[in-house]
């Protein structure tokens, strides 16, 4: 598992690389979160392009880690990980350009959705497969990227929704195919890269000066129903089946 950063010119790539399919363990997410905000302190740094290596950009949390765990500080520890994670890229001083190919699920929602910029390759997909996981979370983030009812019927159902029809709801700026999201994403930060740092990054602190969702406080409340989920036994029986090939 690696969270790797490097730069060109004024724009720091962050890269997740985490095979098979970028689900990222308690570390990971902390790394990632550290990454972030190193990228965001350098003066140097004006705008943040998050991106992925494999199958996919994030496929959440490591679930396979939760069930080794004897106790639930797991649970804790990846929940305090993914709301650092998560509130490091909508923290970052500078914008972050999300760049996503394959699934967006679970924890890589909590990513892109309070991400800056967005961009998808055609076979893009995004959900949130939390119910049938046993946990809840990151519906706060999802809500930044399509209408309230269907936010809904996405989350009640584990439905995913595609790059295609995101950009209709103008939450997804461009869609490429696969071979160009990289250089469509470079092309975008190097648009906001090259105007005066220091106006982004006052333009960045007050457009989440504004932001009338306020997503550290809703996503923690939404973690609180993981937790109760977990303590009545109905969150590790769910996950359990999960890990023996019953859902999806």
């Amino acid at each position: 598992m690696s969270i790797t950063t490097h730069r060109d010119g004024a724009i720091a790539v962050i890269t997740i690389a985490a095979p098979p399919v970028n689900a990222l363990p308690v570390a990971g997410w902390f790394d990632l979160a550290a990454a972030l905000r190193d990228a965001g302190d350098d003066p140097g740094t004006h705008v943040v392009v998050l991106r992925a290596e494999g199958r996919g950009f994030c496929a959440g949390v490591d679930i396979k880690e939760l069930q080794r765990a004897s106790d639930h500080q797991a649970l804790v520890g990846v929940n305090r990980g993914c709301a650092a994670a998560f509130g490091a890229v909508y923290d970052c001083a500078v914008p972050v350009v999300a760049a996503v190919h394959g699934f967006c699920l679970g924890g890589g929602i909590g990513l892109v959705g309070n991400a800056d910029v967005l961009l998808a390759s055609e076979d893009a997909t995004f959900g949130l497969p939390e119910v049938d996981r046993g946990a809840l979370g990151a519906a706060t983030h999802l809500a930044r990227m399509v209408p309230q009812h269907l936010l809904r019927a996405l989350y009640f159902t584990a439905r995913t929704i595609t790059a295609r029809e995101l950009h209709q709801h103008g939450s997804v700026l461009d869609v490429v195919p696969r071979g160009e999201l990289d250089a469509a994403a470079l092309k975008v930060a190097g648009e906001i890269a090259a105007k005066d740092t220091r106006v982004i990054r006052a333009a960045k602190e007050a457009l989440n000066g504004i932001d009338p969702q306020p997503v550290r406080r809703s996503y923690r409340y939404e973690q609180g129903f993981t937790y109760e989920l977990t303590l009545t036994g109905a969150g590790d029986e769910i996950r359990d089946r999960f890990g023996a090939g019953e859902s999806s």
